[in-house]
């Protein structure tokens, strides 16, 4: 598997050296890539058109990561319904099965009407989804396209036809403990990774620190508790609010997720990070956990951008 991530040129995952060969940059590499990579010919694969035939230096992927091809499958509307003021649970009845997909993994929504696929990524563990059917989290994004349609015009029964699997964010083989960092929809491919581990009984040890401005934007919270009851003591959650009102009857942890991090020892060096949820919750959690001494090859993520943030033929969730 080509390592990937983002798939819009944010993360570097895909950072490769063009030997020979001509390409043309669909975005500025050097947001991503610094001066000396620059100047040994790296470039970001997902954001390069090819000109010629290339060769590529590129360091593969994990022998285990998620091998199934992804399909395109027609599929209709199986159910709508709020999670929170602007997040829907969306569940999709497919015509004939996709691929098993791995949870943390992504798929690619599309209609006639649109000018490109959205992605969302999976909101439950395979083993807990029935069977020819798909969910995903849908957060309302102003002027989004595809989130308007399913937040304020789509019915049961409406036809959407679904891309995937896609993605390489995924539970790697390890013993490490795990911090799971999340904001917004993030929670739901977090959500899915959990449902496994719960599975497994909770081999490792994981703490989930989910960010949320108040607390009407919390959600899945008996489910986090259901798994936190047969985590038997491995599973600690802890939501964090940034914008909840002095007055409220709030009592649990309050400011940025990145500002917890450090706090309580809840972060081991030798852990494994998995994150998903906005750039700038990503960003500053990664900060923070290279300075608790956490390597690069141990924090694994998934930025949420939404359609006003990419050009073209990007990843989008909007």
């Amino acid at each position: 598997a080509w390592p990937n991530s983002c798939r819009v040129g944010s993360c570097g995952t895909c950072r490769s050296r063009l030997v020979s060969g001509k390409i043309k940059p669909l975005n500025d590499f050097s947001y991503v890539l610094n001066e000396t990579e620059l100047d040994a010919g790296c470039i970001l694969a997902c954001q390069s058109a090819l000109r010629s035939d290339v060769e590529i230096d590129v360091a593969l992927g994990d022998a285990n990561a998620p091998s199934s091809q992804a399909r395109a499958v027609a599929g209709t509307l199986a159910g709508l319904s709020d999670l929170t003021h602007d997040i829907k649970e969306v569940r999709i009845r497919l015509n004939e099965p996709l691929e098993s997909y791995v949870a943390g993994q992504f798929a690619e929504m599309t209609r006639p009407d649109l000018d490109r696929p959205r992605s969302y990524s999976f909101a439950s563990a395979p083993s807990h989804e029935a069977k020819n059917c798909a969910t995903f989290h849908v957060r309302l994004v102003p002027g989004g396209a595809m989130s308007t349609w399913l937040h304020t015009r789509a019915r049961v029964g409406d036809p959407i036809d679904v891309k995937g699997p896609l993605g390489n964010f995924y539970l790697r083989d390890s013993e490490s403990p795990i911090v799971c960092i999340a904001g917004g929809s993030g929670m739901a491919p977090i959500k899915a990774l959990l449902e496994d581990l719960c599975d497994a009984g909770f081999p490792r040890k994981v703490v989930y620190l989910f960010g949320a401005r108040t607390q009407k934007d919390l959600y899945c919270l008996s489910e986090m508790h259901a798994i936190q009851s047969r985590g038997a003591g491995r599973f600690a959650f802890m939501p964090v609010l940034s914008n909840e009102p002095s007055g409220s009857d709030w009592t649990g942890a309050r400011g940025f997720v990145s500002d917890f991090i450090a706090r309580d020892n809840l972060v081991a060096d030798d852990a494994e990070a998995y994150l998903c949820g906005p750039p700038p919750m990503i960003d500053a959690a990664i900060a923070q956990l290279k300075l608790l001494g956490v390597a690069d090859k141990r924090i694994f993520f998934d930025k949420f951008l939404d359609a006003s943030h990419l050009q073209q033929g990007a990843r989008s969730s909007a």
